[in-house]
Formats: C-alpha cells, structure tokens, sequence
C-alpha cells in the first residue's frame, strides 16, 4: 500500500524525533523507542501517557530507519536484523569505525 502524503509527513516527524533524541544523548549513545515516543507526545502537547499511542509508529519507523542504514537497532548491545527483532531494543546511529 502506497503511503499517503499524511502518513510519509508522519513518517518523517518520527524518524526527527529519534534523531533529535539520539543527538541529545550524545555520540555512541542510544536511546530507547520510548525515548521518542515521549518527545513526539511532549511536542504535540499530550498528556503523561500520550506517548504509548506513538510507540508503534517510532518502532515501524526505526525499522524502516534500520534498513534503510541510517539506524542501528540494538537487542541485548549487539546490532539487531530490523525484520526479525523483537523485545526490548535501543536505537543508535551506525558506528563510524
């Protein structure tokens, strides 16, 4: 199913927000799917709990990131394939080494 001007627009909001919480925490550093979902509920002025409904999406969209190559998903500190993980993860910037 193609996506929707609405939905890519969506899509790249997500992506900003785990990027921006990444950059936050500094280089090497990960964060968790959480992280961003909190940032996208903070941005948009929802509640304590607004951020469980973006969950899904920073997911999705982390493992759009992760194939794509410009994200790494790491489950148990070890770099994740996006189309298997499952569980708990944390999302970083691929390593320059």
């Amino acid at each position: 199913m193609p996506q929707t001007r609405d939905s890519s627009a969506e899509a790249d909001s997500v992506a900003s927000a785990i990027f921006a919480e990444i950059a936050a925490r500094g280089e090497g550093k990960t964060i968790s799917p959480e992280d961003a979902a909190k940032r996208m509920a903070h941005e948009r002025g929802e509640d304590d709990l607004g951020w469980r409904k973006w969950l899904p999406r920073v997911r999705a969209t982390a493992k759009g990131l992760a194939r794509e190559g410009r994200l790494v998903i790491y489950r148990k500190g070890k770099p994740a394939d996006p189309d298997d993980v499952k569980g708990v993860i944390r999302l970083g910037l691929p390593r320059s080494d």
